[in-house]
Order: C-alpha cells, then structure tokens, then sequence
C-alpha cells in the first residue's frame, strides 16, 4: 500500500513561535512538510529550512500551487485578513490563537471556510496534550462529579517596547495573548455555557489590559474565577472542584511542552490518583492531527464552535471590564 502524501505546510510569518514551536514541530511532524515560509525578512524564512521556496511576501505564498496548508503566525490583528486570503486561495489554515478579535470575526471565517471547503482551525495547542484530552473524557465521565468552581490563570511580564502585545490597534492585551487560554479552560472544564458575572481590567499608558479579571458561571451555578497578566510574576494554574474532590494540573499548566505532565484526582474518601504522561510536543501533535484532518480523516480538535463559544465569552468579559474601572498603570 503506499504511503498517503504529506500535507505541504507554508508558513505566513516567521517570528518567535514560529521558530521556536511551529517549524521544529512540523519538521518532526508524520504526514506533514514544511514547504515554503513568507516573511519580511528573508534571512529569517530561509532559517526554518523549508523544503521549496522562501517569499518575501505573503501573497505570494498563497498564489503558491504547491502549498496545501498555511499556518497564520501573524500579530493578532492580522489573522482575520490573512485567514480570509488564505481560504479564499484554497488553502486549509491553521491560526495562531486567538483566531479572531471578536465572534463575528469568527463567524465571518467558518463561513469563508464552509464556502472555500477549506479547514480553518485555532492553533490553541494545550488543547492537543495528552492530558488535556484526558481531562476532557474524565471530565465527560464524571470523574469528580458535578464541578462546583474552577480557577485558571495565565501570568507573565516584562513585555519589551514596541512588542504588538502593547499595541491596542495590533490586538495586544494580556485577555487577547493568554486570556483565550484561561477562558478555554474554563469551557472545557464547565461547558459550553458560561455567563459573565463580574470582570475587571487594569490598563497600561499604551491603552492595552496589562491585567484582566473575570468571574463566569455556568447553568449550574459553577463558578469560574479567571486571571490573565502581561505585567505580573509569572504564574499558571487551572484546577477544578466539585465540593471536596478536586483535579488538577501540574506546572506549568497550560505550556507543558517536552516535559512530563501529570494530573491528580483527589477524592475525601480516597487516595489520591496521579496519572503520569510522558514529555511531548504538543504543538507536533497538533500538526499531525490538522494534517490528517486535512487528508480527510476526522474533525479538529478545536473545532470552529468551540472557537465561537471561546470569542463570545472573551467578548462579553471584555463588555463588562469596560464598565468596570480599576485604574491604569504605566506599560
């Protein structure tokens, strides 16, 4: 029988996560190459060592017959325009988080990607680590019970001047770069229903959130206290309740990344049970899972619906934080 051809990837950008995660991932990745890189620095596309041609723009990537897939690793506020043009040249696109600024900006890409017959998907890696699709079926079996609160957060500082992370216009903020991830976690852990009771937000002289906070709910009355900083000491947590039994995560949380992992279910009326999962690479994980749904076999992790449950309640915690002021401080 032979081999089904690998999904040639061409990269849009080719800065830190790209370098660093994405190309090493796709490099070691089954089913996928690393094809071609687009980048305003060439030296920079030519340094992820891809198999066909480097372009000093992006256009010229997507008008590149050879590509199958095309991995958005733009600043945020260009993943709309770039995951649209992407579609529309018959691309598949996999979108570093967050996919969009806003549901309907999400919404406007499933229907560009039900239109192309194209996949668009949320690079939300975490979400492909083994121990988070563990938690999801222990989670889904009742493992602890019915949750009765959960607590996430994502913390880190000293953003350099001039990173887009600082830059309101660029879709900087600390909700938009680690909020997604405290908000994910609190659907999967809760559900796909989850109200905004309180938020705040704390801002810097750039006008980005350095710091925003959110209390949710789901129908059940569950609470979920969220935290996300890019001007704190660095800090990852995501732990769920339900009464006095609890799962939780070892560190770091949310960015295990080639190294063991394990999560415990503590029970009052039991010993603890620590399941172990050895190092990984997530991100290489998700390269092989896209490029096989590319190939038709099965559906995304993150699906789109998923995404637009994530986009709707960032949104709502951002319309509540902005009747809500804390002060600001200087970024």
């Amino acid at each position: 029988m032979n081999a089904r051809p690998s999904v040639r990837w061409g990269f849009l950008g080719a800065g830190f996560i790209a370098t660093k995660a994405l190309g090493p991932a796709v490099h070691a990745a089954q089913g996928a190459v690393l094809h071609a890189v687009a980048a305003r620095d060439p030296r920079r596309a030519a340094a992820l060592q891809p198999a066909g041609p480097t372009y000093g723009d992006y256009q010229s990537l997507l008008e590149d017959d050879d590509v199958d897939a095309v991995y958005v690793a733009l600043p945020n506020d260009d993943h709309l325009p770039w995951t649209l043009a992407a579609l529309a040249a018959g691309k598949h696109v996999l979108c570093e988080k967050p996919l969009a600024l806003n549901p309907d900006q999400v919404r406007e890409i499933a229907d560009a990607a039900k239109v192309s017959g194209r996949l668009a998907v949320e690079a939300t890696w975490y979400r492909w680590h083994p121990r988070t699709i563990r938690t999801e079926q222990l989670m889904r079996a009742g493992a602890i019970g019915e949750p009765t609160s959960m607590s996430s957060a994502f913390c880190f500082g000293n953003v350099p001047a001039g990173n887009y992370r600082l830059e309101p216009a660029r879709g900087g903020g600390a909700w938009y770069d680690v909020g997604c991830y405290a908000v994910s976690a609190a659907h999967l852990l809760l559900g796909a229903e989850l109200a905004v009771q309180d938020a705040s937000e704390r801002r810097g002289a750039t006008g980005v959130d350095l710091e925003t906070r959110a209390l949710l709910r789901s129908p059940a009355g569950a609470a979920a206290e969220l935290l996300a900083s890019i001007d704190a000491p660095e800090q990852q947590d995501l732990t769920v309740r339900a009464g006095a039994s609890a799962l939780t995560w070892s560190a770091p949380q949310l960015t295990s990344w080639r190294e063991p992992a394990t999560l415990t279910l503590t029970r009052p009326d039991a010993e603890p049970i620590v399941e172990r999962f050895p190092a990984v690479d997530a991100y290489q994980l998700m390269v092989e899972q896209v490029s096989a749904c590319v190939r038709g076999d099965g559906e995304p992790v993150v699906t789109l619906q998923e995404s637009l449950r994530v986009a709707s309640t960032m949104r709502a915690v951002r319309d509540v934080a902005a009747r809500t002021d804390v002060g600001s401080s200087r970024a």
